[in-house]
């Protein structure tokens, strides 16, 4: 899965948002689980599946 389309998993969700930009990586919240998560700036390109499962454990989704 591409960072651009994990972002739009993110938002239709309706139960993560973005709380701040960073250089590399963005901050995100979820109200589902109550914890800030990084997910990387790079929009293009493939995220590793570990890091993929750990970004959806974080936001409730998985």
């Amino acid at each position: 899965m591409k960072v651009s389309e994990l972002i739009k998993k993110l938002k239709a969700s309706k139960k993560c948002y973005l709380v701040e930009h960073g250089a590399r990586h963005d901050m995100w919240h979820s109200d589902i689980t109550g914890k800030d998560f990084p997910v990387p700036r790079h929009q293009s390109q493939e995220i590793k599946t570990g890091t993929l499962e750990r970004i959806l454990k974080d936001a409730g989704l998985k």
